[in-house]
């Protein structure tokens, strides 16, 4: 095994997904906003809308293991 993560490619590959899979979960993330008819921001923040919040990060989590699962394979 050694240090084959080492190779340019491999390395560069590695980067490019990771930042496929960023630029994916943001553009969901987004568009869950948008789709939500209140403002996320305002609810969690300035409400302190606990629930809502945890809610929003078992989303999150879920499209980051969907998103991982993707580029996987």
């Amino acid at each position: 095994m050694g240090l084959e993560w080492l190779k340019p490619a491999a390395f560069l590959g590695s980067i490019l997904f990771a930042l496929i899979g960023v630029v994916i979960f943001w553009l969901s993330f987004v568009i869950i906003d948008k789709v939500t008819p209140y403002d996320l921001w305002l609810e969690i923040v300035e409400k302190q809308n606990m629930a809502l919040a945890l809610v929003v990060a078992a989303m999150a989590l879920g499209i980051c293991v969907i998103v991982a699962a993707a580029i996987h394979g």
